[in-house]
């Protein structure tokens, strides 16, 4: 099923999310859902609190960029009570634009490092502790980030903020176009 995908403004994206439990009622209709939301909004990544749950479950898909990245043809993962556990301040900063299904219509640069350490469980419940580098380090950034309350213009220059503020507060009251289904914080 289709959700609707929460914008900025909701609480519930500042929520920090709490891990579920493996026996977590309906996590295989969870992720389907989180799944068709994502392939609905062309993105490639969607965190449990942009649907409204504050819950830990990120689902990435990273085949819709095969063509600019060739190693992720295919690539398409849940990521259950994931948390990023380290971060190697040796690797390099990266600066990127990236956007946020939850901010439809801004994109700003924002820098990360290249490579982190993970920790998280996939769809079928089994542990994995990798380190993770690249393109798909800063997805997981930005989705990992969602779980902890944190989005991507929190990560911006307080100028850059200053100058989108409008933009973020007319997207907070509803006044944005995009072409999937939103919830707005707008009452």
């Amino acid at each position: 099923m289709i959700l609707p995908i929460y914008t900025y403004g909701h609480s519930v994206l500042r929520k920090v999310a709490q891990d579920i439990p493996t026996d977590y009622q309906d996590l295989d209709r969870l992720i389907h859902d989180m799944y068709d939301t994502l392939d609905a909004a062309s993105g490639v990544g969607l965190a449990a609190p942009q649907i409204g749950k504050s819950v830990r479950v990120v689902v990435i898909d990273l085949d819709v960029l095969r063509d600019d990245f060739p190693e992720y043809a295919g690539y398409r993962h849940a990521f259950i009570n994931s948390h990023i556990m380290e971060v190697d301040k040796s690797s390099d900063k990266v600066t990127m634009e990236e956007g946020c299904l939850s901010i439809p219509g801004l994109n700003e640069n924002v820098e990360r490092y290249s490579r982190i350490r993970v920790k998280y469980l996939d769809e079928a419940l089994q542990p994995h502790d990798e380190w993770v580098e690249g393109f798909l380090a800063r997805v997981m950034q930005h989705e990992f980030d969602h779980l902890e309350g944190v989005m991507y213009v929190d990560r911006i220059s307080p100028l850059r903020k200053q100058l989108v503020k409008n933009k973020l507060r007319n997207i907070s009251q509803g006044k944005f176009k995009c072409s999937y289904r939103t919830k707005t914080a707008h009452k």
